[in-house]
């Protein structure tokens, strides 16, 4: 089996890293709802309701410090995957066309997730 190019390692990358943002955003949902589902809820153990809110809005923080940096990495990996696309479309009839047809497709993906997510 021939070794992976820069461009398949670098698609793949993209295509990582926009699943892992999804689920960030996902588990955010999900501990804002926790959050706003404790600060209703009548006094039954005040203590351990007010540790638990600590540890859960503790928690949505540390999801929210992730986000920046995620997306920091998906455009410069996006930015490396459009130049290693540019260099195997000047390869000319050596280039590969799958693989130039799956980078596409991952910056599709990565744009279109941008949209839905702002």
């Amino acid at each position: 089996m021939a070794p992976r190019s820069q461009l398949e390692i670098t698609t793949q990358s993209v295509l990582r890293l926009v699943k892992e943002e999804a689920s960030y955003h996902n588990e955010l949902k999900e501990q804002t709802d926790r959050v706003q589902r404790l600060e209703s809820q009548e006094n039954t153990d005040d203590e351990n309701k007010e540790y638990t809110l600590r540890q859960e809005r503790l928690a949505l923080e540390e999801t929210k410090k992730v986000l920046p940096t995620l997306k920091q990495k998906i455009d410069d990996s996006i930015a490396k995957l459009e130049s290693l696309l540019t260099e195997e479309g000047q390869k000319g009839p050596e280039s590969n066309v799958e693989l130039i047809n799956a980078a596409k497709e991952a910056i599709a993906k990565a744009r279109t997730a941008e949209r839905e997510i702002a």
